[in-house]
Order: C-alpha cells, then structure tokens, then sequence
C-alpha cells in the first residue's frame, strides 16, 4: 500500500470517527430529568436535540375517541385502538409525537437508541398486535393513565421495524414513562420484546442500555453537594481550592453516559422545592445545563442557511399535578404554558399550533427604569 493510499484511509477512519461523536453529541443528544415537589407533584421534562432539518415542531392536541391504526412493512394494517384519553403532544415534522401528556396526568417521551433497539420480526399473521416505533407513543398517551396500565399493555405488543422514510431505516428508540403517583418507567426493546426498568433515579439519555447507565453510576458514588474535608498529605496540607469541590469529578461532556451522570447528580443536588411552579423553574434551571450549542449537519439546508440556532431545538417540563406544560425553544427562550384542564378533549378533529408564533426572541427594554 502507498504513503498516499494510507494516508487516504486513516483521514477516511477518523472521519467516520469524527461523524460518529458528532451524531452521539449533537443530532440525537436528549437528556430527559423528572424531579418531586414537597407536595408530590412529579414533574417529568426533556430537551430535544436536532441538527439535519428543521422538524418545525408543533404542540399537537389528540381528543378522545380518535381512531388510530398501528403501521407495518405492509403498510396501515396494524393494531387498531380508539384514544381512551385526550393528550397534548410535542409533533415533529407533522409526522410523529416525541413527548407529551395526557388528560389523566401521564407524561412520556421517546429517545433515541441506535444500535441497541432489536425490534420483532414482522409476521403478517400478527398484524393485529403489531406497530411501528413511531406507534408507541400515542398508543401509550391515548390508552393509559399509569405506569402500571402501560406495562401490562405493552407486554402484549409487538413493535416491528418500519423504515422511516427520512431516516433510512426504523426509528430506534426506547421510552420513559411517568406518571402522577410519582411511578417512572423504561421501556426499552431487546431481542423483539419491551423490557421494562423501573427507573429509582428519574432520568434517561441514549445509548447505551438502561441498565448500563445505572451500573457506570457506581463510578461517580464519591460527588457530593458538600466541599471535601482538608486532608494532610504528607506535610502537605491540602484545601478546597474554591467552591463545588465536591462535585470536581463530574463529567461534562455531551455523550450521553456523561449526560446520565450529570443529570443524576444534579437532581439528586437540586434545591428543595414546594412543587407546581417552583419545581418547575428548578428543572428548566437543571437542563440549561444540557443545551447543546449550534452544530448543524454537514449539507444540509439549515447547515446553509442558519436557520437553527442550536441543537437543542426545544425543551419541555410537563407538571403531572397540576397538568400544565411548559417549553420553550431554540429561537425564544421565555417560557410558555399550555393548562391541560383547559382543553377541551372531546371535540373532534385534531388541532396543532407551532412552538413559536414568531422566531425571535423577545426582549424586555427596561431602560426607561434608571431614567
């Protein structure tokens, strides 16, 4: 082989490498965090990161009685329901529900799994029982208002690859579930079946396995909210050099194990709140810390133009108690509400508004105030 011909292949190899960190930081990087209330309210939120195309998001209102229809490799023949219950539903590019709540209080959201989601082997004989990927959430939404019910159902189904046509190939994914009895789940799927975890810390991120990222949490058992006591080290005596010293050792970075100890360790470390609004603004205070700056795929339209101003497009935080959403976006951060109670989920026909009625920040001039 020549100088030329291997040089050729070690700039190949490290941009494959290059392209695989960008992916794991950037495009799929969502970090979802729940966190309690003195009054027990649970509050369950997630970012949302993507970087190839502006999936222009909308908040998407399902009513009750909505007929829907699982989709297979043979096309809409899957499993048939009715919706139970009404949800309000976070919708990416018209085409499938990420994250949401319904009226009964139970709050879910899909994450990206690659290369760990093993979905069934389609068989047409069990087209009653089977769905896609993108299926889940609404089945999850529509039909159930515990984490109990969800489990039981979801034993039951039987979710097969169904390529999606932007991707390439079946979404994969795994799912947290949450619900006001303060209950948190994982789904996630192995050899053609839902596995089920019951989550004790409250957070998911990505790859690789849940059961995984509870186990690397052993290596991170020393960080604490406190400083480290001074130590003598020989005739050295050695001090907290300055403030947080016991939380030195927390990963930064954006890979999602690092993503999963950091989340744990702040919530774990969070600020004791009284719940509803209080706990709310705790969380959005937690997950800035997940904002992934501006990272836009290489070719893409939106890579030309700018117009995503982050990966991070959106984050939402859905109060199970009191049954209010709340979110705000890559283009303006001021925080929006939409009360569940409010709508009205029996009348027909689905409605959808977009996260932002205009795309630009609004900014308060309180100059006039030191006048």
């Amino acid at each position: 082989m020549s100088k030329a011909e291997n040089k050729l292949r070690i700039v190949v190899f490290l941009c494959l490498v290059l392209t695989v960190l960008l992916v794991e930081s950037g495009a799929f990087a969502c970090t979802g965090l729940t966190l309690t209330g003195e009054d027990g309210t649970l509050v369950y939120g997630r970012t949302m990161e993507w970087d190839a195309f502006d999936m222009n998001t909308k908040a998407l209102v399902v009513p009750r009685a909505t007929k829907f229809q699982g989709q297979t490799p043979d096309g809409i023949n899957g499993k048939r329901w009715n919706a139970r219950y009404g949800f309000l539903g976070f919708e990416l590019s018209d085409r499938a529900v990420s994250d949401g709540m319904n009226e009964k209080g139970l709050a879910a959201g899909f994450f990206y799994h690659h290369g760990f989601a093993e979905y069934a082997d389609y068989d047409p004989d069990l087209s009653d029982q089977s769905m896609s990927p993108s299926d889940v959430l609404p089945f999850i939404l529509s039909s159930f208002s515990t984490v109990s019910e969800v489990r039981v159902a979801m034993e039951q189904i039987r979710v097969v690859s169904v390529k999606d046509p932007v991707l390439g190939m079946a979404v994969p994914i795994h799912l947290m579930v949450t619900d006001p009895g303060g209950k948190v789940l994982v789904i996630e799927f192995k050899d053609g079946k839902a596995k089920f975890f019951n989550n004790p810390v409250g957070v998911i991120t990505n790859n690789p396995t849940f059961d995984w990222h509870l186990t690397n949490l052993r290596n991170y058992g020393y960080l604490s909210n406190e400083p480290f006591e001074d130590k003598k080290w020989g005739d050295l005596e050695i001090s907290p050099l300055a403030s947080g010293s016991g939380l030195l050792g927390v990963p930064g970075d954006f890979t999602s194990p690092s993503r999963f100890v950091r989340a744990v360790v702040f919530a774990q470390t969070a600020r004791s709140t009284s719940g509803g609004p209080d706990t709310v603004q705790e969380f959005f205070r937690i997950m800035d810390s997940f904002n992934v700056g501006a990272r836009q795929g290489e070719g893409s339209d939106q890579h030309q133009n700018g117009n995503l101003p982050a990966d991070t497009v959106w984050t939402s935080c859905h109060d199970t108690k009191n049954m209010i959403t709340y979110y705000h976006t890559a283009f303006n951060r001021r925080l929006r509400s939409i009360n569940i109670k409010k709508i009205d989920f029996s009348k027909a026909g689905e409605r959808s508004i977009p996260l932002d009625t205009k795309r630009v920040q609004d900014i308060q001039d309180i100059t006039d105030k030191l006048q």
